[in-house]
């Protein structure tokens, strides 16, 4: 962990992009015990939360190319965690459902998050990230405006 200089002020962005890093560094080792990364986890959570999204409404929600949303459900398929309902063809809506294998992968996935929820909590204690994630979730609605 780097720290300011004395006398320096830190900058919040800054130290929110650290903390953000280290914890989804973190998160993705422990992910990969399991088979599965970051962008997996969030695909079957939008699928699961959601079924029936398109593989553009999905790479929407994650912030990338509806072609790499199509790899990642693609390995997700070859796991048995999401399963296709209908014929791809190209201009189709694919209709993606969570199987119970991908419930269970969720599962695994859901522990990850709460493991990195009890590690900082840990570090700066229960009422400390309550604050804190108040206070992230009241910037987020903030700057998306």
């Amino acid at each position: 962990m780097t720290t300011p200089p004395q006398g320096a002020t830190a900058s919040p962005a800054l130290l929110l992009m650290m903390l953000g890093r280290q914890l989804r560094d973190q998160a993705e080792s422990d992910l990969r015990d399991h088979g599965l990364s970051m962008r997996h986890f969030s695909a079957l959570g939008h699928l699961a939360h959601q079924p029936g999204l398109s593989y553009s409404e999905l790479a929407r929600r994650d912030g990338i190319t509806a072609q790499s949303m199509q790899a990642t459900l693609r390995q997700l398929q070859d796991l048995g965690a999401v399963e296709l309902l209908t014929e791809p063809g190209r201009g189709r809506t694919a209709d993606l459902q969570v199987t119970d294998a991908g419930q269970a992968l969720l599962e695994k996935g859901r522990t990850v998050l709460r493991a990195a929820d009890r590690r900082l909590m840990d570090a700066i204690g229960n009422e400390s990230a309550e604050q804190l994630a108040q206070l992230v979730l009241q910037a987020l609605v903030g700057l998306k405006k």
